[in-house]
């Protein structure tokens, strides 16, 4: 690991240019370069080990144009994201940091499920995959996880302004005051923006503020399921939850980089989240995975990321989400993931509520998740992806304004 190498250089011989490399920023930078560098070099070779090995999508006849092209292309491709990922993690992110250990616990652990799927599907020729109801089992455990641990964990902690303090010029400074822990969040567009889950619970009687976790983790298990599986239902087409997802954790990136940072923070008047920096150097390097993969997986995809990308993107994001407090954004950053799955929620309720009344049912949609639609209405793949592109920067620019909008 280098960042203890050059840590352990700087103590004992104060090595010139060792200090640099504790600024997150740096190591960010070199992490980005190298998880987009492994993504294109080793990627095809990934690529090429997945056809050697027959690892081929079954692609189900939905009557979608293009479709039957697509059967036998590599799937398992998220396996090049995980490793584009991980590897520049372990080289130049602090991993005793708690924010970057539970990433790296929520890469592997989801890209295990994802993997277990599709090898059902490739190896065992079931095109259902893992049953339901063990994917799901597997991200309550994984939100159960990470929810507890930013509960009971004692260094995930908020820094609180404090105004009490009077500079030389006997004027009162907001300044940041001690550490505490505190399960709060940030709210948007409102001008008193901080929401305390203990609150939610406080008014059923005194003392009843220590139990806030019987309200935040069940929270964190709802967003790590409700995303990961909305990023798996965006999987259908080349190139679109690869993009949006870069999308998506580079503007969590922004935002993990302003709350691990005083003066930025006490600014824009969100939450100084002490250690939360760190967060940059693993995001970075889940963006350069994402655009090196997205390399291989544009029309016409080469490889597609399967179970293995998109349940794993799915649950960096959430967990991202909840870390940085702005898991109240998700609906308007990961919108096109929430338009997917809304689209399947209404077209699924609509049908059983229809067939169930006259006896047949009925469909609000040409298909769904919402790109097959756009598909059946004879929509080429490739301008439903670049427009999904197009709404999702203009989500994650409205997410950024949330910043500064209140």
């Amino acid at each position: 690991m280098l960042y203890y190498l050059f840590e352990y250089l700087e103590k004992q011989y104060q090595l010139p240019g060792a200090g640099l490399f504790q600024f997150y920023t740096f190591r960010a930078a070199m992490s980005v370069l190298l998880s987009l560098l492994i993504a294109m070099v080793y990627g095809k070779r990934i690529i090429q080990y997945l056809q050697k090995k027959q690892i081929g999508e079954t692609v189900r006849d939905l009557g979608l144009e293009g479709q039957k092209q697509k059967a036998g292309t590599p799937t398992m491709g998220g396996l090049i994201i995980i490793w584009s990922t991980l590897l520049p993690v372990l080289l130049f992110a602090d991993v005793q940091n708690i924010y970057i250990i539970l990433l790296i616990i929520t890469t592997v652990w989801m890209g295990t499920i994802g993997f277990v799927d599709d090898y059902i599907k490739i190896f065992k020729k079931d095109k259902k995959g893992l049953k339901g109801r063990f994917k799901v089992l597997g991200q309550v455990v994984l939100g159960l996880i990470v929810g507890a641990v930013l509960y009971f964990h004692p260094e995930v902690t908020i820094k609180e302004k404090d105004t009490t303090q009077i500079n030389e010029n006997f004027r009162v400074e907001r300044v940041f005051g001690e550490e505490t822990k505190a399960v709060r969040t940030n709210v948007p567009f409102f001008k008193d923006n901080e929401l305390d889950y203990a609150d939610l619970i406080a008014w059923t009687g005194e003392g009843m503020e220590q139990y806030a976790w019987i309200i935040f983790i069940p929270v964190v298990i709802l967003i790590v399921t409700a995303v990961s599986n909305g990023a798996n239902l965006t999987d259908g087409i080349d190139g679109l939850a690869a993009g949006s997802s870069a999308i998506i954790v580079l503007t969590l990136g922004i935002f993990a980089w302003v709350s691990g940072n005083v003066q930025f923070s006490n600014y824009l008047d969100i939450f100084y989240l002490p250690r939360a920096g760190e967060l940059v150097v693993f995001i970075a390097a889940f963006v350069g995975a994402l655009v090196g993969f997205l390399w291989y997986n544009a029309y016409p995809a080469q490889v597609f990321m399967g179970d293995t990308g998109s349940l794993t993107i799915g649950g960096v994001i959430a967990v991202i989400a909840i870390i940085v407090r702005k898991e109240l954004l998700i609906p308007i950053l990961c919108g096109i993931f929430f338009a997917e799955s809304l689209s399947v929620m209404l077209q699924v309720g609509y049908f059983k509520h229809t067939k169930r009344k006259y006896g047949e049912g009925k469909r609000i949609f040409l298909m769904a998740p919402l790109h097959h639609h756009y598909q059946k209405k004879m929509y080429h793949e490739s301008k439903i992806v670049t427009r999904f592109w197009i709404i999702g920067i203009l989500l994650a620019i409205v997410t950024i304004v949330t910043l500064k909008i209140r």
